[in-house]
């Protein structure tokens, strides 16, 4: 029952937290997001993508319902951030003393954590939608 407590605690711990910066997202727009893929040269079309990795992978996560498919689209979302304005700063210190992408690195580690651990039995489906 402790397993199963603390893939809770860190389902919603990962997915809330993510979903916050989804629902600003959903309420504000994805235009910086867009500007962000275009100014790589990429279509600006994939920003649609944010919603998949900020909002139905964590509330997939929170729910335990396919906790470790929605992970995945944490995951991929969080490496596609750190691509696209992280890199510059992927290897330093932020002036407190800190590492300077660390939201970014405990999201996308959270998130590889529940993928790997999957949702155990306090869920939705009671772990057989893990």
């Amino acid at each position: 029952m402790q397993n199963d407590i603390g893939r809770l605690v860190l389902r919603i711990a990962v997915g809330g937290l993510v979903l916050l910066h989804g629902v600003n997202k959903l309420m504000n727009g994805i235009e910086p997001v867009r500007l962000i893929l275009v100014q790589h040269g990429l279509p600006g079309a994939i920003a649609y993508g944010v919603y998949l990795g900020e909002v139905v992978g964590p509330i997939m996560v929170i729910l335990g319902f396919f906790a470790r498919a929605g992970a995945g689209l944490v995951v991929v979302n969080m490496l596609a951030a750190i691509y696209l304005v992280g890199m510059e700063s992927i290897a330093q210190i932020a002036p407190s003393g800190g590492y300077a992408l660390e939201t970014e690195a405990m999201f996308l580690l959270g998130a590889v954590a529940v993928a790997l651990l999957g949702a155990g039995r306090l869920s939705v489906g009671g772990g057989r939608f893990n």
